[in-house]
């Protein structure tokens, strides 16, 4: 590989999504893409983040429009539901397809 090609390899993980690389955020985002729409509870034994982080990335992913949640109460207490929007489907898409391009490069393939 020459060196401009690595350069250029290298300078494309510059424009991966920093809201989606982050680790937390990007299990959140995982979980949520294979699943219509995930409850809480369930993301929090999933990814094993304390509930006030997982709350924190949540905010996170639904002020960039990645996620909705919703809440509402089952009885008296309160339950949150998160799903993908079609924006953070696709922005997740287009972080796989970035990493694939990133990773392969690095690898002369």
């Amino acid at each position: 590989m020459l060196p401009d090609e690595t350069s250029k390899d290298l300078q494309s993980i510059a424009e991966i999504d920093k809201i989606i690389h982050e680790p937390a955020r990007l299990m959140i985002l995982a979980h949520l893409y294979v699943v219509e729409r995930a409850d809480f509870l369930f993301l929090m034994r999933q990814t094993k983040l304390t509930g006030g982080n997982l709350s924190s990335h949540m905010s996170k992913l639904e002020e960039s429009g990645y996620i909705a949640v919703e809440k509402e109460f089952v009885g008296k207490k309160p339950h949150t539901m998160l799903r993908l929007t079609d924006k953070g489907r696709e922005a997740f898409q287009e972080y796989m397809q970035n990493m694939k391009q990133v990773l392969n490069g690095l690898s002369g393939t």
